[in-house]
């Protein structure tokens, strides 16, 4: 059994591993952190997991959780990087889902993120979690770095696109929204419902800091720098990502005259032997509900009036495929199990 710790259990992210994992068949949670309401039972401040988390919240220290054989950290930016150097001391597997070791660049991180990075080193060590692209890596991976919701759903519907050189990746575009959980769980009054309700707005049009996440990404893919135009919008509703991106074809010897149908089936290819990944028969378009409490990026592929301009859209739930589901993806490669294990959750309807 794989004793697990969450540090930070008490925000979207913690209390969404904490309902997936009271179900792992091969995991125990044994440690779960929180600075605000150490002392209080778990299932106290959040019934729902009433006969299914018997425990109390515990202050974060590395003694208290020396005893589990992973750690998850669901916490503001910044913290993972101030613990997981004694975690991986002790040999304990570290999960982040932060942006804490996300970017390789450390100087790039403190531009995005406003703060010195306090483990550099750390960086180097850490893999990028998604799975789809880094599977064999994270199999050996003592620390991930999970990747982030934007850029979950961005990166699996360009990858094939841009895998194929069939784009030109100096001209993407990602036009992205996102549901107001993703802001996580503090009050803040642009993401009071009564604020964000009958209201849909766009937000760090000049610069979000999942811009050089994603750009590291498809970089990666591309084998060179890439031109991305990111816009993140906040809708009034809890949980959900729905990307919409745009490429233009190149036109090459190689693929002179290929047609929506020849993408269609690259994008199935691609993706046929992922479990979370669904491409949709031709001419669906995904809803954000049909994901909803799942670990599911569903994608479909449009090439409107036949132009030069290639559609996608990729749909997520931003705290599951997003965050927690990711990281238990992630946990279950590095401990050798079925990457589906505790994962097979039906999307909610309504």
């Amino acid at each position: 059994m794989i004793r697990a710790g969450i540090v930070g259990g008490t925000g979207y992210t913690g209390v969404e591993l904490l309902r997936i994992l009271a179900l792992h068949p091969d995991v125990e949670v044994t440690v779960v952190t929180s600075r605000a309401d150490a002392g209080i039972s778990v299932d106290a401040l959040y019934p729902s997991l009433r006969g299914y988390i018997d425990l109390k919240f515990s202050l974060p220290d590395v003694a208290g959780l020396s005893e589990c054989d992973v750690v998850f950290f669901a916490t503001p930016n910044g913290t993972a990087m101030l613990m997981a150097e004694q975690l991986l001391a002790r040999g304990i597997k570290v999960i982040d889902l932060s942006a804490d070791f996300r970017i390789k660049d450390p100087q790039e991180w403190s531009h995005w993120y406003g703060m010195e990075h306090a483990s550099p080193d750390l960086i180097a060590e850490a893999f990028y979690g998604l799975p789809e692209v880094n599977r064999d890596a994270i199999k050996k991976a003592q620390l991930i770095a999970c990747p982030g919701c934007y850029p979950t759903a961005v990166q699996l519907g360009f990858l094939p696109l841009i895998e194929n050189n069939l784009v030109d990746v100096k001209q993407l575009i990602a036009d992205v929204k996102s549901g107001v959980s993703g802001a996580g769980r503090k009050a803040e009054i642009p993401t009071l419902m009564s604020e964000a309700g009958e209201s849909f707005k766009a937000y760090a049009v000049n610069g979000h800091r999942h811009l050089p996440e994603i750009r590291q990404g498809l970089a990666s893919a591309a084998g060179q720098s890439v031109g991305l135009t990111f816009v993140p919008h906040l809708t009034p509703m809890i949980r959900g990502i729905h990307a919409t991106l745009y490429g233009q074809l190149t036109t090459t010897e190689l693929t002179p005259k290929i047609s929506i149908e020849d993408i269609q089936a690259l994008y199935e290819q691609r993706y046929h032997a992922e479990s979370f990944v669904d491409v949709l028969p031709q001419g669906s378009h995904p809803d954000t509900r049909n994901v909803r409490g799942s670990n599911n990026c569903q994608i479909s592929i449009f090439q409107p009036q036949g132009q030069q301009t290639i559609v996608v859209l990729s749909v997520i739930d931003n705290l599951v495929k997003g965050a927690a589901g990711q990281a238990i993806q992630n946990m279950n490669l590095m401990f050798g199990l079925k990457e589906d294990l505790g994962l097979k959750i039906i999307g909610l309807y309504p």
